[in-house]
């Protein structure tokens, strides 16, 4: 579902919203880290969206403090994208592969709020 821009006030809105509630960048030190891949070959595939939900989710859940949201280049397994990967501190990267802004809430609540990474959704589930 494509969304499209009403007006520079409606930007602008959304912009503040997102700023308060979620720090996109910046030094949280010991944070969990969402790298989303926008590359090219990403956004093509959907990867967008998945970044506005993944945002919007922290933000409603007011994990801000705890939780970076960031975006990425190529991740390097173009096929396999839309590609998020989770860094917990003191735990292996997680790589989501094939994500949808519908699959995020379940990704934020199982993995990055009660530490249970969403198997199905990982790139070993999904390699073939």
């Amino acid at each position: 579902m494509k969304q499209n821009m009403k007006s520079l006030a409606e930007l602008k809105a959304i912009k503040e919203r997102m700023q308060n509630g979620v720090t996109m960048r910046g030094d949280h030190e010991g944070s969990t880290r969402v790298a989303v891949g926008m590359a090219t070959c990403g956004i093509a595939a959907g990867a967008r969206p998945v970044l506005n939900a993944f945002t919007e989710e922290v933000a409603k859940r007011n994990l801000g403090s705890s939780v970076m949201v960031t975006q990425t280049g190529c991740i390097g397994i173009c096929q396999y994208e839309p590609v998020v990967e989770v860094f917990v501190p003191g735990q292996e990267k997680v790589t989501y592969v094939k994500m949808t802004a519908e699959k995020v809430a379940r990704v934020v609540n199982d993995h990055i709020v009660n530490g249970n990474v969403v198997t199905e959704y990982t790139i070993g589930a999904n390699a073939k």
